[in-house]
């Protein structure tokens, strides 16, 4: 006799199915997204190579539209990874790196054609290499951590590495100074390494594993004055350290951004470890106080201001070192106007190394106002990513190191990007993923493996909705 229909049951039963159709569905729309956003990426990424070749050439020469197809198929190798060992990682992050990676590539080789440098030894090839490292980099990190959870037992292990690496460009016979900063090592002849750019990783994990392991300690405990409470006298010993560090970084390495990006990463995730104000106006006032003193007593900090406060002074834009670099990369900025001058015939080598420190004005004066407002949004659209697979997270520690990672790649463009437009003293850091620099993209892609990681762990946390 067949069984009568019984609603109540059948919707009983028929929930967990649905909910198993669900959740077997999910990566695999999640992944079909990041596809067609990847190929929308390298699209971009080869039209933006062609007609950088049209615009300064008149022609296409295939020798970097190859390198580039063979970048892109480097990248379609991580997403077809990222379906197989993380099939919930948030499908936005990769395409924003392609799309920002392959736009420096273009605006890098365009420079090498103003300068007429060709072959191998270009900068754009060099640029490309050091992609696809960094990329099979990126891929490595992800097969080797499959839970993010696991750095936290290491905690004061990666506190180590991070202040060794710092320290590294102040051995003798290994450190090598480049445009007035020591912060680059190199063996014998083989090519000059930032080991400060993957300190800022493993920084990143101490800090988070620290804060969560002392997190009562400073948080609740303090006396309370106008209204907000503050540490005890002992419990400043991290804030000090860090803030030596960072004080020692402007001395003895001439390096007044890489302070900052330690010096700022350290102190919001503290705040967002105790969730107390003070210790946000404790460390500006640390800071601020070290800057102002470093300004009256180091020539190299004094000579940043002077540049930034008096850059239209003709004393000042004449000197040896002085302002010249960022005159005219204002200039390149105001003749690119609002749509630009089109890729490949502007004048963007007219600016001192325009293809790292200021290659944010190279792309401003060839894409104009609207491309760095465009360029703008995919950073601002990577940040917010990674600031909501953080918050998402039930764990403190993975919270803590997701926003440390995205809070990176933001202050670092908040530093870059407000030297060039003058809005603070220029320093010498490199905008993530645009300009050239081996270093810089390594780190920047670990920093996006491991967002991946933890946006994968996070989705596939059992009561949490995404």
């Amino acid at each position: 006799m067949p069984r009568q229909s019984n609603p109540t049951t059948d919707a009983r039963e028929a929930a967990p199915q649905t909910g198993k159709i669900r959740r077997l569905h999910l990566p695999q729309k999640l992944r079909n997204l990041e596809l067609f956003l990847l190929i929308i990426a390298c699209g971009i990424n080869l039209g933006a190579v062609v007609l950088v070749q049209l615009g300064a050439l008149g022609q296409i020469d295939t020798t970097l539209v190859l390198l580039g197809a063979s970048l892109s198929g480097l990248v379609f190798a991580l997403h077809i990874m990222l379906r197989f060992v993380a099939r919930e990682a948030d499908p936005f992050i990769l395409p924003i790196a392609t799309l920002l990676n392959g736009i420096g590539i273009a605006m890098i080789y365009r420079i090498d054609i103003a300068n007429n440098e060709a072959g191998w030894e270009s900068a754009a090839v060099r640029q490309t290499v050091w992609s696809g490292l960094a990329i099979a980099c990126a891929i490595t990190v992800i097969l080797v951590i499959r839970n993010h959870r696991v750095l936290f037992r290491y905690t004061y292990v990666a506190g180590f590495v991070g202040v060794a690496l710092l320290l590294l460009p102040l051995v003798p016979g290994l450190g090598r100074e480049v445009s007035g900063a020591r912060v680059w090592i190199g063996f014998g002849s083989f090519a000059t390494f930032q080991p400060g750019e993957i300190a800022k990783i493993a920084l990143a994990v101490f800090f988070a594993g620290y804060l969560v392991r002392n997190r009562d300690s400073l948080s609740m405990v303090g006396k309370k004055f106008l209204g907000l409470r503050f540490p005890r006298l002992r419990d400043l010993g991290p804030i000090l350290v860090v803030w030596a560090l960072s004080m020692s970084v402007i001395i003895f390495q001439r390096d007044l951004g890489t302070a900052l990006l330690y010096f700022g990463l350290f102190l919001v995730m503290l705040y967002l470890a105790t969730g107390r104000l003070s210790w946000v106006l404790l460390g500006m006032s640390l800071f601020l106080g070290g800057a102002v003193i470093a300004s009256q007593t180091l020539d190299y900090v004094n000579g940043r201001f002077t540049n930034w406060l008096d850059a239209l002074n003709p004393a000042v834009y004449d000197a040896d070192g002085g302002s010249y670099q960022l005159v005219q990369g204002l200039f390149g900025l105001a003749k690119g106007g609002l749509i630009g001058t089109g890729l490949g015939q502007g004048r963007p080598e007219l600016t001192p190394v325009p293809q790292s420190d200021y290659i944010i004005a190279s792309l401003g004066e060839e894409l104009g106002l609207a491309g760095i407002f465009a360029i703008l949004a995919l950073y601002l659209l990577l940040v917010a990513r990674g600031f909501r697979i953080g918050f998402a997270g039930q764990d403190d520690f993975g919270k803590l190191l997701g926003v440390g990672l995205s809070f990176v790649i933001a202050l670092q463009c908040f530093i870059v990007i407000g030297g060039v437009t003058r809005v603070i003293p220029l320093t010498g850091l490199t905008t993530p993923f645009l300009a050239a620099g081996g270093s810089s993209l390594v780190a920047n892609w670990i920093i996006v493996a491991l967002l991946l990681r933890l946006s994968d762990t996070v989705r596939n946390q059992p009561r949490l909705v995404v």
